[in-house]
């Protein structure tokens, strides 16, 4: 039997990979890794522990913030920037083709270099994480992008003496493409946490806020999240 590793946010994308993972494996194959960058809150890492609890999956979790401090990201807990309240579609169109302000440098690239060390001592065949296209629009995510991963899964794949493979089961995939996976697979999306601030409430406003709430809307439910 294989064994998979997740990269796990606690967000809608990660927890649909990290459910199907668990259908398609077994919860006793699986790990969740959680990895914190510096991030402005910790209510993604706080969701994350109650929905390993809810598979009963391995979790692990490592620190990279360090790595990122020179960086004035806006999600960064030192940046300067204030997150923007408006949808990526808005954003993109003041990027002039250059990731948004929320693009976290080489994240995705640095997240799994780090989970491919930690997946090969754990026996591991595979890496999910759960980059999509409406990530990858307009550059504003080029680290989600379907070319992106392909390039990372063969630099892995023949790093790691052809043992491990990375698969984005939803590259080609938009956010209610998800959804719709999900709720088939009774996905806890009521634990899941996605919005930039680390409020008691969504704020709603913010590009994933927005993203969100429209990839439930477009599978005519509400956001479990918000009821």
């Amino acid at each position: 039997m294989e064994k998979a590793l997740v990269l796990f946010s606690g967000g809608v994308d990660s927890t649909t990979c990290l459910g199907m993972a668990v259908s398609r494996y077994g919860k006793d194959h699986v790990v969740a890794l959680s990895i914190s960058y510096g991030q402005k809150h910790t209510r993604e890492i706080q969701c994350s522990r109650q929905i390993t609890a809810h598979y009963q999956v391995e979790h692990l979790y490592l620190d990279l913030a360090k790595i990122f401090e020179y960086s004035n990201c806006s999600l960064l807990s030192h940046s300067k920037q204030d997150i923007p309240m408006e949808s990526y579609a808005e954003q993109i169109d003041k990027t002039d083709g250059k990731p948004v302000s929320t693009y976290v440098p080489f994240r995705n690239g640095l997240f799994l270099s780090s989970a491919a060390s930690i997946a090969l001592s754990k026996e591991c065949s595979v890496i999910y994480y759960g980059a999509h296209s409406d990530d990858a629009a307009g550059s504003a995510y080029p680290d989600c992008s379907d070319a992106f991963n392909n390039a990372i899964n063969d630099a892995i794949y023949i790093g790691s003496g052809n043992q491990l493979r990375v698969e984005a089961p939803f590259v080609n995939m938009t956010k209610a493409d998800i959804v719709k996976i999900g709720l088939e697979l009774d996905v806890p999306y009521e634990l899941t946490w996605s919005c930039y601030e680390g409020k008691d409430r969504p704020c709603g406003t913010c590009g994933t806020c927005i993203d969100r709430a429209k990839a439930f809307a477009q599978n005519g439910v509400k956001d479990p999240a918000l009821v």
